[in-house]
């Protein structure tokens, strides 16, 4: 009966630290977004997440750890919501716009795709040594897209004569440009462009014979 109750207790510790985590990231994604990067201190964000400092500091040790650790967490959400649309399993075509339209539609959607960028603009100005968790990040898209447009092209509804790599430049390039657009006016009709961008990148990369 003890060992029960003790296995019990050691999940339970377990999702408390989960939760306290969860708790923390979500945290420092409201006070980037709403505050700006420089108001991301370990106080503010332990504040805002119901814990005290040293608890920030003790789970990621570092303000660039907490924020390599962020970056981590909007990958996970994007690779559950593109597992949920089967990007990785659906014709070429077809996936290639799936993701420009999902991104395009979801990017208002949270906090820390807005803290992402704003992080992100800041990595960039300041030559700080965070660019390499983004240009990690970026590769790890790049990887992904061109995947999907060498199974396209093999598939025959993407056109041969395409470099992948280029491709997914490409597209994740444009991406980046407009969620940057998007956070110097919030007011961008992203509806507009999304389907502006869905047509464009049909006409550029389908064979004539492609049905997606």
């Amino acid at each position: 009966m003890d060992q029960i109750v003790q296995a019990r207790t050691r999940r339970t510790q377990a999702e408390r630290r989960d939760e306290s985590g969860r708790r923390l990231l979500d945290a420092t994604a409201r006070v980037v977004a709403t505050e700006g990067v420089s108001a991301a201190t370990f106080e503010a964000i332990g504040r805002n997440a119901g814990y005290s400092r040293g608890l920030a500091t003790q789970k990621f040790g570092s303000k660039d750890g907490l924020i390599e650790a962020l970056i981590a967490d909007l990958h996970d959400h994007q690779d559950a919501l593109l597992a949920a649309y089967h990007i990785d399993e659906i014709p070429g075509l077809r996936a290639i716009l799936d993701y420009v339209d999902l991104y395009l539609r979801h990017l208002r959607d949270q906090p820390a795709t807005r803290a992402y960028f704003m992080l992100l603009a800041g990595a960039v100005a300041d030559a700080s040594p965070l660019r390499a968790a983004f240009a990690h990040s970026h590769e790890r898209v790049k990887g992904r897209l061109a995947a999907v447009v060498s199974r396209g092209q093999a598939e025959g509804d993407i056109r041969a004569e395409i470099d992948p790599e280029s491709a997914a430049l490409m597209i994740g390039g444009m991406l980046l440009g407009l969620s940057v657009q998007w956070l110097v006016d919030p007011d961008t009709d992203l509806d507009a462009i999304r389907r502006t961008s869905l047509g464009m990148f049909r006409l550029a990369f389908a064979t004539p014979d492609a049905k997606a």
